[in-house]
């Protein structure tokens, strides 16, 4: 066999893979419940987790997730917080279209994001895994506590540093994104592009926005919490400062990260930009007052975050982290 008829059989070798591969995928998404789906917009699915903490009896179904569809392949936007989630997504996605997964994107690093990958990661290289420049970086420092959050999500427990960690590992993957966005990048779907874009330290180091050109739909991951208190993973000043780029942005339909659809735009951000910029100004008036962080945190007015789901899980969190951030800022 010459060297161009070994590269077309090798060719038809990896379609062969691949299209197996997918059929197999399609395989385990029909013995699934489809996940519940809103289309947002035209071609534009999201699933609304719930506002809870990733437990057992939810199965880290906690975050918005969803996909776009092309004219020739599918998008998928945030794959959920446990691998069941990110099955049941594939479900719902082969319930609708015949047309296969080419992205998957992940808006940032957190477990409830990105811990439903490893279900469409059996490909045969056919999915590209897409992320901020330093969402690889921001992931591997964190494996080994994601791995253990995906266990107890499923209500088992994880060995990750134990002898049985490489069991675990290949139970519970992790899969990186390998195609990455720094700046801005657009994925072409056929016949529909989306707009890729990261942005500087806010919500996490890696924060990334998804626009889709044919329906105005800004899928803005964590950098939009509605009635769940945000999450301080990155910088407070940061954040506030990114709110003021995102209000330009000329979105027709807005996915957060957590809560409802159909938000108004850009006057969804203001609860959040209220919560943030109180933080703020009650942390930085304590550090004035020669305060300590267990005394800030200790002493916080209960009214900046009341109104908020979850609030007694992350407002002594966002005081500590604003604390830390904001103690020696010039």
């Amino acid at each position: 066999m010459d060297r161009n008829g070994f590269a077309a059989s090798l060719f038809g070798l990896t379609r062969l893979l691949a299209a197996v591969a997918g059929l197999a995928a399609a395989a385990v998404a029909e013995a699934v419940d489809p996940l519940p789906m809103t289309e947002t917009a035209p071609g534009v699915f999201v699933h609304q987790g719930r506002h809870e903490e990733s437990a057992p009896d939810n199965a880290g179904d906690i975050a918005n997730i969803g996909f776009v569809v092309g004219e020739r392949c599918v998008a998928v936007i945030d794959t959920g917080g446990s691998l069941s989630v990110g099955q049941a997504l594939a479900a719902a996605i082969r319930r609708r279209t015949e047309r296969p997964v080419c992205y998957v994107i992940n808006t940032h690093m957190h477990p409830d994001h990105v811990l439903g990958n490893g279900a469409f990661a059996d490909s045969g290289g056919a999915v590209r895994f897409v992320g901020s420049a330093r969402l690889p970086a921001a992931m591997a420092v964190r494996t080994n506590l994601y791995l253990s959050a995906a266990a107890a999500a499923a209500g088992t427990e994880c060995a990750c540093n134990g002898p049985n960690a490489a069991a675990a590992f290949r139970e519970l993957r992790l899969v990186v994104p390998d195609l990455l966005v720094d700046g801005e990048m657009s994925l072409d779907l056929g016949g529909r592009t989306l707009r890729l874009r990261s942005w500087p330290t806010a919500h996490t180091d890696n924060d990334l926005t998804v626009f889709d050109e044919a329906s105005g739909a800004l899928w803005l991951g964590d950098l939009l919490f509605e009635e769940r208190l945000p999450v301080v993973d990155g910088s407070l000043r940061g954040w506030l400062a990114v709110l003021g780029q995102l209000r330009k942005l000329p979105a027709r339909h807005v996915i957060p990260g957590h809560g409802e659809l159909g938000l108004p735009w850009p006057a969804a951000l203001d609860p959040m930009e209220r919560y943030l910029s109180g933080l703020a100004g009650e942390v930085r008036a304590a550090i004035a007052r020669g305060r300590t962080l267990v005394e800030t945190v200790e002493g916080a007015d209960p009214q900046l975050a009341a109104g908020w789901t979850l609030a007694e899980v992350t407002h002594r969190r966002n005081l500590t982290a604003a604390y830390v951030e904001l103690e020696w800022e010039e």
